[in-house]
């Protein structure tokens, strides 16, 4: 793995372990989707607006693996691997793969080299050759991980030259009105620190990438019950913080907890939860020096004049 200049830097201090314990169970999560499919198809909606033609595609953190079928259909000449650091994901992605008959299909149809296959991985440390892909794709997982800076220069490194990263992830205002509310219980930490989009631009300029482009928008889900709204914040994926409080809830705070809620309804009666949505995408550039650290001068030649 390629390791940035800089000493790593934490987002905040996320357990790996128990990321892979949260997203251990598909159908806990599973609630949630209609958000995850929402951002991709927006992120599919850019993806079309940049000239690529991928022969090998990355997923990384394809959960169950929805996005995979979908870059198979835009890119049928392309390799799709799925990658997910809990093995449980992995698992359901190979299982509706096979229960939709994909996999016998695709083999029947694209050539040998083509089609979806799955690796279980961290994404900062890919057992993927140097120069491996010609795109990155990255929907919501980037702010499961504790060292964002680590996997920019991971996904760099298998990157092809010229290769594009296009990535989504949450940022700071997410879930504003879940973080007011749990202040009304106690002071420990119930939702991540999400990165500003500005720090990513940065790490992805220190990782090596060229001119990345950054834009952010705001969703807005609205609910009737507190209950529902919660249920969806957990399907998310919960907390994975080593800060986090230990334990449930108890009755008491639960109810602080709702009623913090409540507080915030609008005038329309509904109950919202905000998620700040940053989308990002750069290219892997040529280098400019050589192993050895020699500066690469690069000429362009007049082209010589048509008879």
């Amino acid at each position: 793995m390629q390791v940035p200049a800089k000493p790593p830097k934490l987002s905040a201090p996320i357990d790996l372990d128990l990321v892979r314990q949260l997203f251990a169970d598909p159908a806990r999560v599973a609630e949630a989707d209609f958000l995850r499919r929402e951002i991709a198809s927006r992120m599919h909606e850019r993806l079309q607006l940049v000239k690529v033609n991928p022969l090998r595609v990355l997923d990384a953190g394809c959960g169950t693996g929805p996005d995979l079928p979908v870059l198979q259909k835009s890119y049928p000449a392309a390799q799709v691997l799925g990658v997910d650091t809990s093995p449980a994901m992995i698992a359901a992605a190979r299982g509706q793969a096979a229960k939709s008959g994909l996999s016998q299909l695709i083999g029947k149809l694209l050539p040998a080299k083509s089609g979806i296959d799955y690796l279980c991985a961290d994404m900062a440390d890919l057992p993927l050759a140097r120069h491996n892909v010609d795109l990155v794709w990255s929907n919501l997982a980037l702010h499961w991980h504790p060292q964002p800076d680590r996997v920019f220069a991971e996904w760099h490194r298998v990157l092809k030259v010229g290769g594009l990263l296009m990535f989504s992830c949450f940022g700071p205002d997410t879930l504003q009105e879940l973080r007011a509310a749990f202040a009304e219980v106690d002071l420990a930490p119930h939702t991540l620190p999400f990165v500003d989009m500005h720090d990513f631009g940065d790490q992805l300029v220190e990782a090596g990438f060229a001119e990345p482009v950054m834009d952010m928008e705001k969703i807005t889900v609205t609910y009737d019950h507190a209950d529902k709204l919660l249920a969806d914040a957990r399907a998310l994926g919960g907390n994975p913080l080593q800060s986090r409080r230990k334990g449930l809830l108890g009755k008491d705070a639960y109810a602080r907890l709702k009623a913090g809620l409540e507080k915030q309804r609008r005038a329309d009666g509904k109950l919202a939860l905000t998620f700040e949505v940053i989308y990002g995408h750069a290219f892997r550039p040529a280098p400019r020096v050589t192993s050895s650290g020699e500066a690469i001068i690069r000429f362009d030649l007049p082209r010589k004049p048509k008879n």
